[in-house]
């Protein structure tokens, strides 16, 4: 028996001991790696926000990008994939040289957070390069006309949101609008959004006005008396209305709405009940943990620019994994194909539009402190999948770049 014993023990030792030897061998060898970089705009025109509190952080998106690549790199080495991200600042006159800088290095996917003439500037100059991945610009005209076969992308569009926030208020019978949009063209642009969403959800917009930035120090104490001062004799006289919606993308007065307004009425928008992707008070689904991992490693709470970048790299890791491939078209052809979904801690798998690139996805809707929602509302249906219902549907796309 001792025999028999002896004879069992000593190869399964000898195996160890090769496995010890040839292990660090193994890791040595250069794994198959997903290169991406995050290209971060920053405009040094923006204005400062109005409240201290919406500072942006200097790790802004590269933060959500390195849990990603940690949270990769998890898997991915057990599964014979390795996963490197390269965090570029760039400014709109650095922009392309900094792309030009990540594609020298050997990356293949570029996650860009900028604006959209940005954007579609990064996508021509990358070409057959590289996956454009864009985790900012809102800009519906990215996924209609100016769609690249290249760019997907990873925020949603002003459609999306302003449809998101409009089911919501159809579903509570507040179907009276009072729409104020800014004077920049963003704020013009997310006007039109909630005009096409009233339109579509059959709302009725009873009065709209345009509120003009006249400039000045917004941070200031004399700058904040004169734009919350101005606020209920500019909303006096409007049409009966159940909502008042904000259209302020550049930030310039919505903050100052809510309980500023001449009727006793809710503010939407950019202000009071907010369409968005992310918020640190989701705590549902999984996002409470996935939140503490974020905060351990950054010191901070999530936003939304760094839930997008995470969310874009965690896309590639996905398709890579399905494919056991690196290259970049292989992986956009998985992406754009109905076996694609993923997971991500907002109650329903996320997969692309193949028509335009878009990120199918649902939508917060938040006062800053709790969820008040989800869109897409349950009363909404669709052929396909309720994500759907918010933004572009495909016999609306003007897209021709993945046909």
């Amino acid at each position: 028996m001792n025999q028999y014993r002896q004879a069992l023990i000593l190869p399964a030792i000898l195996a160890g001991l090769w496995a010890l030897i040839l292990l660090p061998m193994a890791q040595a060898e250069e794994l198959p790696t997903v290169f991406a970089a995050v290209i971060r705009v920053d405009n040094p025109n923006r204005p400062q926000p109005i409240s201290r509190l919406d500072l942006a952080p200097d790790d802004l998106g590269f933060a959500g990008g390195d849990l990603a690549t940690s949270d990769n790199l998890t898997t991915g080495r057990f599964l014979g994939q390795d996963y490197k991200t390269l965090n570029i600042a760039a400014t709109p006159e650095t922009a392309q040289q900094a792309l030009e800088q990540a594609l020298a290095a050997g990356v293949k996917f570029i996650v860009v957070l900028a604006s959209a003439d940005i954007v579609l500037e990064l996508a021509n100059a990358a070409g057959e390069r590289a996956l454009v991945m864009n985790a900012q610009a809102p800009d519906d005209s990215l996924r209609n006309d100016n769609c690249r076969a290249n760019l997907v992308h990873i925020a949603p569009s002003r459609a999306m949101l302003s449809d998101a926030l409009a089911q919501f208020l159809m579903w509570k019978k507040w179907n009276r609008w009072f729409l104020v949009e800014g004077s920049h063209p963003e704020d013009k642009a997310l006007g039109d959004a909630y005009r096409r969403a009233a339109h579509k959800f059959g709302a009725k917009i009873v009065d709209e006005r345009v509120f003009t930035d006249t400039g000045g120090a917004r941070r200031t104490d004399t700058g904040y008396v004169q734009v919350q001062r101005q606020m209920p004799v500019f909303t006096q006289r409007a049409g009966k209305y159940d909502i008042l919606i904000a259209a302020d993308e550049a930030g310039v007065f919505a903050a100052y709405l809510p309980y500023q307004t001449w009727d006793a009425r809710p503010v939407a928008g950019s202000a009071g009940l907010r369409p968005t992707t992310w918020d640190p008070s989701l705590e549902a689904w999984g996002a409470t943990q996935f939140q503490r991992r974020f905060e351990k490693l950054s010191g901070r709470y999530m936003r939304v620019e760094d839930y997008q970048v995470w969310l874009a790299l965690r896309v590639l890791s996905e398709a890579a994994t399905r494919t056991q491939s690196v290259d970049h078209q292989e992986l956009l052809k998985y992406m754009l194909s109905p076996d694609f979904e993923l997971a991500a801690f907002k109650g329903e798998k996320v997969s692309f539009r193949p028509w335009n690139g878009q990120l199918r996805q649902p939508i917060l809707l938040t006062n800053g402190h709790i969820m008040v929602s989800v869109s897409p509302q349950d009363e909404y249906l669709h052929r396909l999948t309720q994500l759907d219902t918010l933004g572009i549907d495909e016999p609306e796309s003007t897209c021709t770049g993945f046909r």
